[in-house]
């Protein structure tokens, strides 16, 4: 096998590990009324089906970022999968609602794990920029997509078997990811200077970030509070300590600031639109679980086709910036329209139009914004810089979902208050979720159009491809071939 090819198989065991990571943030939504009836939940107790995983996981990433700088990217990849696959056994077979909050917690330790050094990988193993570029054009379908794919494998396994097929079909893939990735990613051996862990510094912002995602998604103001207090005292730390956890260097790198800012905007946009397009589907026009799962297949094949075959291309022509931003608007363009959706819609007027620009945009801009968030940083701190994109999309989803769903449940209770029938009050509240988060991707459009800082481009070879001048971070090469 030579190479090229083994980056490329690298790449795909990394992409499909990371895939079965994403689908997990996503792919319960469908599934929430059968696991409520059949192991007894609460309304307010099944919120934690969801929540379990999104604190560990947006909890414990930059640690586990640091820890693949440390130990070795390799390492902290296999010991992720195997924490993710055991508990997703764990959720599939729950006897009560207890364990499988208690399983979702652990899955999402293990997600953490694998999700913070999978990008680092995958740049160490991509320096050329056209063959980076085209790899970047993958891992961001995995990490745009996967919201899709996910709605629509929850309900297509939920509505033709069970709910507790969303977990236990980790199972075989996890199997396979963690022989392949043994066999096909490169050893943790050139790490001369391990170091030590930064444990205070670990203790401080996983607690923080913890707190954050718990006080976002239970309204609680005063545990927000507490963050913001624990971060602050971790930033002080941060700048005291001799190996600190996150150097604050890495704030002043540019690109790395505002490739942030932008992803926690388009991560609210995007969360909030798989989260409330199924509940449209399902609340407004009635559709059933498979119904739901099968509407979102039109967004991921359009997804797919732009993050594979078209993201990569517009980066090499034009840079990071103009494809993020147009992008971007594509996908403010793709809420702005559903918000007009009304109560007796229909999928091909008022939610498959949505569906296609949501598609083209996401596929297209996620390239560039990984880009521009890696490019400027030193490839020993590569894990951590992972870690930090990760949690800036965790902690954006979080925040823009229980923000947008407060202003919709704010919005539906108002104008049933004024007198409109139930699922009138219901739908206008969706409709002003969606002018949000319309709102929130158009301001990451013009936030990455403004201070996004590309290096200059080079000239162009014979494809039209820039040379590595264009490409952020990465020495001359050779143009790689097709990965087919």
């Amino acid at each position: 096998m030579t190479d090229v090819k083994s980056r490329w198989l690298a790449l795909y065991v990394l992409c499909l590990g990371d895939l079965m990571i994403v689908l997990d943030s996503s792919i319960v939504n469908v599934a929430l009324p059968s696991i409520q009836s059949d192991l007894g939940f609460s309304q307010s107790a099944l919120a934690w089906v969801v929540n379990a995983y999104l604190l560990t996981f947006g909890g414990f990433l930059l640690l586990s970022g640091r820890l693949g700088d440390l130990l070795g990217n390799k390492r902290v990849f296999l010991g992720g999968v195997v924490f993710f696959t055991v508990a997703s056994i764990a959720c599939g077979l729950a006897p009560s609602s207890e364990l499988l909050v208690v399983g979702r917690a652990i899955q999402g330790l293990g997600g953490a794990a694998v999700s913070a050094v999978a990008l680092a990988l995958i740049m160490g193993l991509f320096t050329d920029p056209a063959e980076r570029a085209k790899a970047m054009g993958f891992f961001g379908f995995v990490m745009s997509g996967g919201g899709a794919v996910g709605v629509l494998l929850g309900g297509v396994l939920t509505g033709l078997l069970s709910w507790h097929w969303i977990f236990l079909v980790n199972v075989p893939i996890g199997v396979g990811v963690w022989i392949a990735a043994s066999r096909v990613l490169p050893a943790d051996d050139a790490i001369e200077q391990r170091g030590r862990v930064d444990m205070l510094g670990a203790v401080l912002v996983t607690a923080a970030l913890m707190l954050s995602v718990y006080g976002i998604v239970d309204s609680a103001p005063l545990l927000l509070a507490g963050s913001v207090v624990l971060l602050a005292v971790f930033v002080l730390w941060e700048s005291r300590v001799a190996e600190p956890l996150v150097p604050l260097r890495l704030f002043t790198l540019r690109n790395v600031v505002v490739s942030q800012v932008v992803g926690v905007l388009w991560a609210a946009a995007m969360f909030a639109w798989f989260f409330l397009a199924a509940l449209y589907l399902q609340q407004v026009l009635g559709y059933d679980a498979l119904d739901v799962g099968l509407a979102f297949l039109p967004t991921s094949v359009v997804m797919a086709f732009c993050s594979l075959r078209v993201s990569d291309k517009l980066v090499l022509r034009f840079g990071i910036r103009p494809p993020l931003v147009a992008g971007l608007a594509l996908a403010a363009a793709s809420l702005a329209l559903v918000s007009r959706a009304p109560v007796d819609g229909s999928f091909l007027t008022d939610v498959l139009p949505s569906m296609l620009l949501l598609g083209a945009g996401a596929g297209i801009a996620f390239n560039p914004v990984l880009l521009a968030a890696m490019g400027d940083v030193e490839p020993h701190e590569a894990g951590l810089a992972s870690g930090v994109v990760n949690t800036s999309f965790m902690m954006g989803g979080a925040l823009g979902l229980a923000v947008l769903v407060s202003l919709s449940t704010w919005r539906t209770e108002s104008l049933a208050a004024d007198g409109l029938s139930p699922l009138e009050a219901l739908n206008g509240g969706f409709q002003l979720a969606f002018a949000a988060g319309a709102v929130a991707a158009l301001a990451a459009a013009v936030i990455g159009g403004t201070f996004l800082q590309p290096k200059p481009m080079g000239t162009m070879d014979a494809r039209g491809a820039p040379d590595a001048a264009d490409a952020p971070g990465v020495p001359d090469a050779e143009p790689c071939p097709d990965p087919a």
